[in-house]
């Protein structure tokens, strides 16, 4: 395996209670040629102070931040236009990793040659306490698959920076990670590495996982008429796509225990 750098971005704001837990994960990857990235969005409580704290003792944390309140996307594009790796990856503030994540990801895709993969991750309380559900995706995302549905999780998520090169998405307040994935599959098709490697903070107020499907809906349709600038009709109908594919993946690729 070669010894390229792989860039972490990480959006923050008021992640004070998890994102040294955040870090740490990344700290603790069996892989150690990486740069973290953390581009900070206005936070008002104490995220800043825990972030300079571990930066004293770990050089390889950069720490950004935005002059005024600009929201994950602008949050994104800003860290990956300071982002140096050959590999880039993606993990929030209150996400975590396996230790083994970096290590197997750039293995699988070396070995494959593949630039856009994603892994399988599972589901975390407040607490950090496992909630029994596990989640995976389709083996192989083409750009169809992938506008029919948002299946990476964007915490499991890398892609070969080289390949692909410098991405820069559309000022969206939600699904921007999508977005991302929208501008990336453009370039290389998408392959798991079906491994529970990553953990998501389910829950937390202000996540997307906590707003209604109406809202949800609201904002997929944003997304296809306003940042990949569709019409009505094509917005709509990948919108309702995604609402089938959404209660497809329910059934086929979360398990609970």
């Amino acid at each position: 395996m070669n010894n390229e750098l792989v860039s972490v971005i990480m959006p923050s704001y008021n992640c004070g209670r998890f994102i040294e837990e955040s870090i740490s994960s990344v700290q603790n990857q069996t892989y150690q040629n990486w740069e973290l990235i953390i581009v900070d969005d206005g936070s008002n409580d104490d995220t800043i102070k825990r972030v300079q704290k571990v930066q004293l003792s770990d050089s390889r944390i950069r720490l950004f931040r935005n002059k005024i309140n600009s929201g994950a996307a602008v949050s994104r594009n800003n860290a990956l236009l300071e982002a140096k790796g050959k590999w880039v990856a993606f993990l929030d503030s209150d996400d975590l990793w396996e230790p083994t994540k970096l290590e197997k990801q750039i293995g699988f895709m070396e070995k494959n040659g593949y630039a856009f993969t994603y892994t399988g991750y599972k589901e975390i309380d407040e607490k950090s306490r496992a909630t029994g559900v596990v989640l995976s995706g389709p083996e192989h995302i083409t750009k169809a698959g992938m506008f029919a549905f948002c299946w990476p999780g964007c915490l499991t998520v890398m892609y070969d920076r080289e390949k692909i090169g410098l991405l820069q998405i559309s000022d969206i307040k939600k699904n921007n990670d999508y977005a991302m994935w929208l501008k990336v599959i453009k370039h290389a098709d998408c392959y798991l590495l079906d491994e529970c490697l990553a953990m998501y903070r389910r829950g937390r107020k202000g996540s997307i996982s906590s707003h209604s499907y109406i809202t949800l809906i609201k904002w997929h349709y944003k997304l296809f008429r306003d940042a990949e600038r569709m019409n009505p009709v094509s917005s709509t109908f990948l919108t309702m796509l995604n609402l089938v594919c959404g209660v497809y993946k329910k059934v086929r690729y979360v398990k609970r225990s």
